[in-house]
């Protein structure tokens, strides 16, 4: 004869959770999770403390000096408030008002002429730079004898400094005797005469080609890392499929080497834009000023910032290209935001 006990609950009602095995009895959802969080900070307090040095670090060496200078740009700072510094008379948005619409404004001067050569240097140096360091990377994906040896050689350009390259690379552009003249006209006369290369027009390639022979071997590396990710057994089937080199290239390496490209592409358009060393080493050891087709935006409003001691008005002028380039940011991570998924 069975017999059988009654339950507490009600039919049709859900049983309450029972706590789990050592948890204080009462707890709810919300406690558990700050129970959860609580033993993560635990687990990881190591990661924590050892990441904490290099994370105060880059706070004072960058957040602190962009707020600094987002302060300037909103006060009269020039030689004769210097000394009082941040506590200069406050002007509001006059800084920014001038360099925009003021064409008396000395930093204003020229600033459309760098950004027309800015443009044109980073879309030259950025197309330049990532088509050169993936056909380097397809080339040096191959195996064959003495790679490694080539590819150590390949990043030599990237550990000479950015001064040095600029200084080699002007004694290089010189008319009468740098080598690259001596190359065009002397040796392969591919010119009929020796051409400037410091001045005029041809600026805007002195440039160039200096920023991405030292840029294209950082470029190299990461897509060489990200060609190797890359299955083998992909180009196989696609061989036996009867793809050639082209369309496995197309619908295989392009495909899947986008989200590298994407990042690249960011770094390589910010990189340009706030080019500075090499141009600024070419031209006068840092004084000098690279002319009509030479100028670019981060040099000229150093240059006309400091030599007329107009502080706030360069702050003005540096806040408002890096509002610029925030929307720039905005608009890649809008097109390219599907490839930082992982997947």
């Amino acid at each position: 004869m069975s017999t059988s006990v009654p339950s507490p609950h009600p039919a049709g009602r859900a049983r309450p959770a029972l706590p789990s095995a050592g948890a204080p009895a009462g707890r709810g959802p919300a406690g558990d999770a700050r129970h959860r969080r609580a033993g993560s900070w635990r687990n990881n307090r190591l990661a924590y403390a050892m990441v904490a040095p290099a994370f105060l670090f880059m706070l004072m060496v960058h957040l602190v000096p962009m707020l600094q200078g987002i302060a300037m740009s909103f006060l009269q700072l020039n030689q004769f408030t210097l000394r009082r510094f941040l506590r200069a008379p406050f002007v509001g948005l006059a800084n920014y008002r001038s360099v925009l619409f003021d064409p008396e404004n000395p930093v204003r001067a020229g600033l459309a002429i760098a950004a027309r050569n800015t443009a044109i240097f980073s879309a030259v140096v950025t197309l330049l730079v990532l088509a050169t360091g993936l056909g380097v990377a397809l080339l040096m994906n191959r195996n064959f004898r003495g790679r490694a040896l080539v590819r150590t050689l390949m990043l030599l350009p990237w550990v000479v400094p950015s001064y040095v390259v600029g200084i080699l690379w002007s004694f290089m552009w010189h008319r009468d005797t740098g080598i690259i003249n001596r190359i065009l006209v002397d040796w392969l006369h591919l010119l009929p005469e020796k051409p400037f290369w410091l001045m005029g027009p041809n600026t805007i390639w002195a440039i160039i080609l200096p920023t991405v022979w030292r840029s294209w071997p950082y470029v190299f590396i990461v897509f060489l890392a990200a060609l190797q990710t890359i299955p083998g057994e992909l180009y196989e089937a696609a061989a036996i499929d009867g793809a050639g080199p082209w369309r496995r290239f197309r619908h295989i390496t392009l495909p899947l080497l986008r989200p590298a490209i994407a990042i690249q592409l960011l770094f390589q358009i910010i990189q340009s834009v706030y080019a500075f060393n090499i141009v600024v080493m070419m031209f006068g050891n840092g004084s000098g000023y690279a002319g009509e087709w030479g100028d670019l935006l981060m040099i000229a409003i150093q240059r006309q910032s400091f030599q007329s001691w107009l502080f706030g008005y360069g702050a003005a002028a540096s806040v408002l290209l890096m509002l610029a380039m925030m929307g720039v940011v905005a608009l890649w991570y809008r097109i390219f935001r599907q490839e930082l998924i992982i997947r």
